[in-house]
């Protein structure tokens, strides 16, 4: 038999456990999440003299470039006036989406001497929205980011240290797939429209 090292055995014991303790703290959903310099940003409403929104709207311009995590924008007008303009995003692209799927679809469900009169202005519809979108929208930095509204996420940032109440915070996101999806579907309705309109205009 060979010899046993008690010693060893007790301290590699110990180190487990500890690690053991340690994934275990790490994994509790009741902890609050540490956040680095990296994941989060704050635009404080501080007034510094008359061009305060001027300074706000560079913070955040730096912030969205900077690609954080999360961004906190205290002061209320340019933290509505984001909110606004990703909300103008999300509807040029869910009736990109929607306009699409209509135009491919409903030539499956209604007779084809009727269907073109509803699938060829949802395609041009959909076709206008994925090009405003591609020309206004897709390489504005705001593109990566949503405005968070899940209580529970929004409990884990730092917002005890704000003094506003209604804070507007973004988080990042990819949008890659998104892009991808109302790219293709209208893609497809500028096929559909061509085909549509050349078959009409041979007859």
């Amino acid at each position: 038999n060979l010899p046993v090292n008690h010693g060893l055995v007790t301290e590699c014991g110990l180190y487990i456990q500890g690690k053991r303790k340690e994934i275990l703290t790490r994994c509790d959903v009741d902890e609050p999440v540490s956040l680095s310099a990296t994941d989060c940003y704050i635009v404080h409403e501080i007034y510094n003299g008359e061009n305060a929104q001027d300074q706000f709207e560079y913070e955040l311009e730096q912030a969205l470039e900077a690609q954080y995590k999360y961004i906190v924008i205290e002061p209320t007008r340019i933290g509505d006036e984001t909110a606004r303009w990703i909300t103008v995003g999300n509807c040029l692209h869910k009736t990109t989406v929607l306009a699409g799927t209509a135009c491919l679809f409903t030539p499956l469900a209604l007779p084809l001497d009727y269907s073109h009169y509803i699938s060829l202005p949802a395609g041009v519809l959909s076709l206008a929205c994925c090009t405003l979108y591609g020309i206004s929208w897709q390489f504005d930095p705001c593109c990566k980011y949503q405005v968070e509204y899940d209580a529970y996420r929004l409990s884990r940032l730092p917002l005890h240290t704000l003094t506003s109440s209604t804070p507007v915070v973004l988080v990042r996101k990819d949008d890659l797939h998104r892009k991808r999806l109302h790219n293709t579907i209208a893609l497809a309705a500028l096929v559909y429209c061509v085909k549509k309109i050349y078959e009409l205009c041979a007859v």
